[in-house]
């Protein structure tokens, strides 16, 4: 006859944070443009809208903060892009492709080049477009927003 051992196992639930509408913290957030490269400052403030700083990021969630940019006017671009980069855009129209050039459009409205630069970073589908209207951008030093004081951060501490 042998002796069996039972093993009582101590174990811990662990379960996976699924965050929903309810649960999600949304702060403010206020970000300086001024001297950024556009890429670089695009590419974290998607991140920041996205959420995808937080310890409870959920893919499927807007889960990110509403973000602030100021300065948008002071932004940087490198190299030649000022002069070659364009952007495409179709009327819908046979022949009505139109392009425009960086500093065109920057002439126009500064505030759009970055717009476009996040939105490009975003999902391509109704999340993103959620989460694009959580972006907040300013060509001078004053916003709208100062209701909701957002919090001002340095860009490079996230990087």
């Amino acid at each position: 006859m042998t002796k069996t051992k039972s093993v009582i196992m101590n174990t811990l639930s662990y379960k996976t944070v699924s965050a929903n509408s309810a649960t999600v913290n949304k702060e403010w957030v206020l970000v300086d443009a001024d001297g950024q490269t556009l890429g670089r400052l695009s590419s974290i403030i998607a991140k920041l809208i996205r959420g995808k700083y937080k310890p409870n990021f959920t893919p499927h969630v807007d889960c990110g903060d509403n973000v602030v940019v100021i300065n948008a006017e002071k932004i940087v671009l490198s190299g030649n892009k000022w002069k070659e980069k364009s952007y495409i855009r179709h009327t819908g129209y046979p022949g009505g492709q139109r392009s425009l050039t960086a500093t065109e459009m920057f002439e126009k409205d500064p505030t759009r080049l970055v717009e476009k630069a996040v939105k490009g970073m975003l999902p391509k589908n109704i999340l993103g477009a959620a989460l694009f209207r959580n972006l907040y951008v300013y060509a001078g030093t004053e916003h709208k927003q100062a209701g909701q004081e957002p919090k001002a951060i340095n860009l490079n501490d996230l990087i």
